[in-house]
């Protein structure tokens, strides 16, 4: 399985995790409530109840003011326990593999004399790059990621394309776990690939015209 379909099959896990859990909290809170609470969309909350229906992992019964209520089966609570479980695995798994790979990478950059860097993507490697970088002496200067329009995250300036960046940097370092190797084409096509980064684990690789 591919970096960015085992990602995706790990967010979809999450989704159905806190979906569950929050039908256990209580079950009569409205799909509107569910999508704020989980942070997506509501037509997406409608879809995964329906999925988590027909796969007998919730019911639902109709309730006051022309709502209705869900609660969880036995199958439901089953598999809400084996997904809490398989969750804690992987991020305990991810967390030794990323720290690894992104204190390799932080120690070839100050081989190189690289020590203000710009990081593509938020996500959950950004956090264990930062901590990486403070390890290693480098600073990031600012994060590249296009998909959200929070001014920061872990204390770093987020801007949406690389020409915004307002500082000098020497080097950029891929942290995207979504479009890895899309933002990683980018990257090199801004900074040239000799100074394009990224942690193994992400499985990335120079092709078509971005090796040129």
């Amino acid at each position: 399985m591919s970096s960015a379909a085992q990602e995706e099959e790990i967010a979809n896990d999450r989704i159905l995790l806190g979906l569950l859990e929050s039908v256990e909290r209580d079950g009569g809170q409205s799909q509107r409530r569910l999508a704020s609470e989980l942070g997506i969309a509501l037509g997406l909350v409608n879809a995964y109840l329906k999925r988590c229906v027909k796969k007998g992992l919730v019911k639902v019964s109709e309730a006051p003011a022309r709502r209705y209520a869900y609660y969880l089966t036995p199958q439901g609570f089953a598999e809400k326990s084996r997904l809490t479980v398989d969750y804690l695995s992987y991020s305990f798994s991810f967390f030794r593999q990323a720290r690894a790979d992104c204190a390799e990478v932080f120690q070839g950059l100050r081989a190189r004399s690289f020590t203000r860097i710009v990081v593509a993507g938020i996500s959950d490697l950004a956090e264990i790059a930062q901590i990486c970088a403070l390890e290693s002496g480098i600073e990031i200067v600012a994060i590249v990621d296009g998909g959200t329009p929070q001014p920061t995250f872990v204390g770093v300036p987020v801007v949406g394309v690389f020409d915004d960046v307002a500082s000098a940097f020497d080097a950029v370092v891929v942290t995207d776990l979504r479009h890895a190797q899309e933002v990683f084409e980018r990257a090199i096509r801004a900074a040239g690939a000799g100074r394009v980064f990224a942690p193994k684990l992400l499985g990335l690789r120079i092709r078509g015209e971005a090796a040129e």
